[in-house]
């Protein structure tokens, strides 16, 4: 009230100097008094809006009548045509403060609709950035009151029949049962006098719960947008998470048959072999003592074998548990190399081997014995896979404090698809599936060597060979 009343004042005393200044101090003509008159009348209709404009209009032209129309001094108009003019000047006064505040109403409104709208782009963008269900309706209430600048919210869903509230004032503050109805209903309600508003939450026809606020005026197009908008991101991360589980329960399946197709077929191979050797051994006691010794040698390398393949199992499923506890030491690679070398002499016997260690290389961090596994595993695949007679280098070197070891072969390479992939359990190369080994030996180089905080990873190129690398903390 003392704002509109010191506004009137204001144009009051505007009227006034203008009426003073030309009566006093600079004469001129009736016309150029009027447009003067005008353009204040203008002036307060973009500023203090249209009541007052019409306050200035009126008073401008009492001071026009009695100050500048002749006779002057007194509000009787001597020409007819004064009176025509007089009149106009009112009309067209008027006239031009209602367009004025229409147009300045109309550039509020615009930038209110703009500012809405900032606010309700923000508030999907922090909406469409969680796929988690449970979160995202814990975090609406809140975000509304973040985004929208509301003192309170809270959002019903119909299918869980559970109010979320953004505090626990909110409790007292909103009415949990008229949600409730306005999701029943699917027609937003609106309470002036509480400064309360009620909007469904629905997606196309259908409506899925309501939210309610408290504290803000926001235009009807922003409520409904704000609850289309709600409804589209708890329809849209629900679907994204049934999506994921069947997704995961699809890849856990194919992972289980992948398991069981390479467990079976690791195990049934030594098993046959074990098996056809005892079964000629029982058959024929008149063997020879050296096909004998073949038979049960057969038997002792399946049985190594089999023997192999249940502890590289029984070792990753304890990695991936974190149920190995590491020794960790100050240890020197080239002694971890050379050891490896010994364990992995049978792959490496037809393969000159190059180690590129400096003397004065410091000790890594580590558990030399899981190191020392890591190393065998790298030379045993080299010496595998690459043509016999290559050499095979392992180099060590300190790189940005860490220190990096690396095995190079010359052997076929490995396809770029193929490489994100051999470090999985049971994973043999398309092109060399009837190597001798458990498919096991990468992935267990990469738990270790995880389990250490380190970084292991391949490079290779189709046709000139393989890096395999791993890096280590310095001591």
């Amino acid at each position: 009230m003392r704002k509109r009343a010191a506004q009137f004042a204001a144009a009051a005393l505007l009227v006034a100097a203008i009426t003073w200044f030309y009566f006093k101090f600079f004469q001129v003509n009736p016309t150029t008094v009027g447009f003067t008159f005008l353009l204040a009348v203008l002036a307060v209709a973009t500023g203090c809006g249209l009541s007052c404009a019409v306050f200035t209009s009126i008073v401008s032209t009492l001071a026009y009548n009695f100050f500048f129309l002749p006779p002057v001094g007194t509000f009787t108009i001597a020409d007819p045509q004064n009176w025509i003019a007089l009149t106009v000047f009112l009309l067209t006064a008027i006239i031009a403060s209602h367009l004025s505040h229409r147009a300045r109403q109309e550039a509020l409104n615009a930038n209110l609709r703009r500012y809405e709208l900032e606010r309700l782009y923000s508030f999907s963008q922090e909406l469409l950035a969680t796929d988690n269900i449970l979160e995202l309706q814990n975090s609406i209430p809140g975000r509304v009151v973040e985004t929208f600048g509301v003192t309170a919210a809270a959002v019903f869903l119909s299918e869980h029949g559970k109010t979320y509230y953004s505090d626990l004032a909110a409790q007292s503050m909103l009415d949990a049962e008229r949600i409730r109805t306005t999701a029943a209903r699917g027609e937003p309600t609106v309470d002036p006098e509480q400064g309360t508003s009620y909007v469904p939450l629905r997606v196309g026809v259908r409506s899925m719960g309501g939210i309610g606020v408290v504290g803000a005026s926001l235009s009807r197009e922003t409520l409904d947008a704000m609850g289309s908008l709600v409804a589209i991101a708890i329809e849209r991360a629900g679907a994204v998470e049934k999506l994921s589980r069947t997704e995961a329960s699809r890849q856990s399946e194919s992972l289980r048959t992948a398991l069981l197709d390479s467990v079976t077929h690791e195990f049934r191979t030594p098993l046959t072999a074990i098996l056809a050797s005892a079964r000629e051994l029982l058959s024929d006691e008149q063997l020879e003592d050296s096909a004998r010794r073949e038979l049960l040698s057969i038997i002792n390398e399946e049985g190594e074998r089999l023997n192999r393949l249940v502890g590289e199992a029984s070792e990753m499923a304890q990695l991936e548990a974190h149920q190995v506890e590491l020794q960790m030491e100050a240890y020197s690679i080239a002694d971890v190399i050379s050891e490896a070398m010994e364990d992995a002499a049978r792959a490496l016997q037809s393969h000159p081997v190059e180690i590129n260690v400096a003397k004065e290389l410091p000790m890594a961090r580590m558990d030399p014995k899981r190191i020392r596994e890591v190393v065998a595993h790298l030379l045993d695949n080299a010496g595998k896979y690459a043509p016999e007679g290559t050499p095979i280098h392992v180099t060590s070197e300190i790189r940005n404090g860490r220190l990096w070891t690396s095995v190079a072969d010359r052997g076929p390479g490995i396809e770029e698809f193929e490489q994100a992939l051999i470090f999985d359990k049971f994973y043999r190369g398309r092109e060399h599936r009837l190597v001798y080994g458990t498919g096991m030996g990468l992935a267990i180089a990469k738990a270790i060597i995880d389990a250490h905080g380190g970084v292991v990873g391949v490079k290779s190129q189709v046709g000139s060979g393989s890096v395999f690398f791993f890096s280590l903390p310095l001591a």
